[in-house]
């Protein structure tokens, strides 16, 4: 596969040290939890902060050392940030202008990007007069523009209500087409909706990666899995289900890991009963929290969402002792990235 992106992200002082490859037509979501260095990437790439070591080649160019302006890199980020005195069709024209392109070559740019993210009819409105999904549509509309051999998308639907979002992804998945393109997220819908790939990272380094469907359906992070609203456990196989490394075994019908290798079980917490003296594994309450319309039952290693009724019914609270189960059918079981199976 031609690489359109290839880049070794190192900022020593922020200790992360990341390796990026993406392809010409391919989109890649960098997710992970607050700190573990996905700003820091971005900021990178886009050369806002200046990498003293490792590097960064698109499309066969090498940018480490190249300013901002001149990198060809299209940065969409979480508010929109429009120049409020100039009207959108010149907000949108000012990256081609910036460039040196002509203005009537500048106005085609602009006249173009906006009909492609479906907002030309905004052209003559000052951003004052915008709503947010408009505004951050008008600021796709601005990276297109430039034609960037890269777009840098940033979190760019966090700050929108949920029917904007919706717009916005639409014209998103219109920009990315046909260049690389990465995406920071925490909307588990936009990474899947969008992304071809998902990286991972945790503490500045790479945890795991993989296609969307990999990486969400068989994680191999307490974070991936988390982002898919799974639970993530890990044992060793025993051939028809798990034994739990805190104590108890989980059985499966969905995907085995060998007996006695190292194994990963993922569940979602909906699937999981919660009994004092049911069946399952014997776990203690450590927190319960309030979850869309339900109770999130923390017990150590297990998480299971209840009803209100069945939390009140119980009388739970953080200390008790539970059982969880989950049904066979609902548990997937697979050998660990990495453990050898044993002879």
């Amino acid at each position: 596969m031609s690489v359109g992106l290839r880049a070794h992200v190192v900022v020593p002082s922020r200790d992360v040290d990341v390796r990026l490859d993406i392809g010409p037509d391919e989109c890649v979501a960098l997710i992970g939890p607050n700190g573990a260095g996905k700003s820091t990437v971005v900021e990178a790439l886009a050369g806002l902060l200046r990498v003293r070591t490792g590097e960064i080649v698109l499309g066969g160019r090498v940018l480490t050392g190249v300013p901002p302006h001149r990198r060809g890199v299209g940065l969409v980020a979480q508010r929109a940030d429009l120049f409020p005195h100039l009207s959108v069709a010149r907000n949108v024209a000012y990256g081609p202008r910036a460039s040196g392109l002509g203005g009537l070559e500048a106005r085609h740019r602009s006249a173009a990007a906006l009909a492609a993210v479906g907002v030309a009819g905004l052209a003559d409105r000052v951003p004052g007069t915008l709503s947010g999904g408009q505004a951050q549509r008008v600021a796709i509309a601005r990276a297109l523009a430039t034609a960037p051999a890269l777009l840098l998308l940033d979190e760019p639907t966090s700050a929108l209500d949920v029917d904007a979002r919706a717009e916005v992804r639409a014209a998103l998945r219109t920009a990315r087409t046909g260049r690389p393109t990465l995406l920071v997220t925490h909307d588990p819908l936009e990474a899947v909706t969008l992304a071809d790939r998902v990286v991972v990272l945790e503490h500045g380094r790479i945890a795991e990666q993989g296609t969307t469907a990999a990486v969400f359906g068989r994680p191999t992070s307490a974070f991936a899995a988390s982002f898919s609203g799974l639970t993530l456990v890990r044992g060793t196989g025993t051939g028809d289900g798990i034994a739990l490394d805190d104590g108890g075994v989980l059985p499966s019908s969905t995907g085995t890991a060998p007996p006695d290798g190292p194994a990963i079980a993922v569940y979602h917490p909906t699937a999981a009963v919660v009994t004092r003296d049911g069946a399952g594994p014997e776990r203690v309450v450590t927190a319960l929290e309030p979850r869309e319309g339900l109770v999130r039952v923390r017990a150590g290693d297990l998480v299971a969402d209840v009803t209100v009724t069945v939390a009140a019914a119980l009388g739970l609270v953080p200390g008790d002792a539970v059982r969880i189960s989950v049904p066979a059918d609902e548990v997937t079981v697979y050998q660990r990235p990495g453990a050898r199976m044993s002879r």
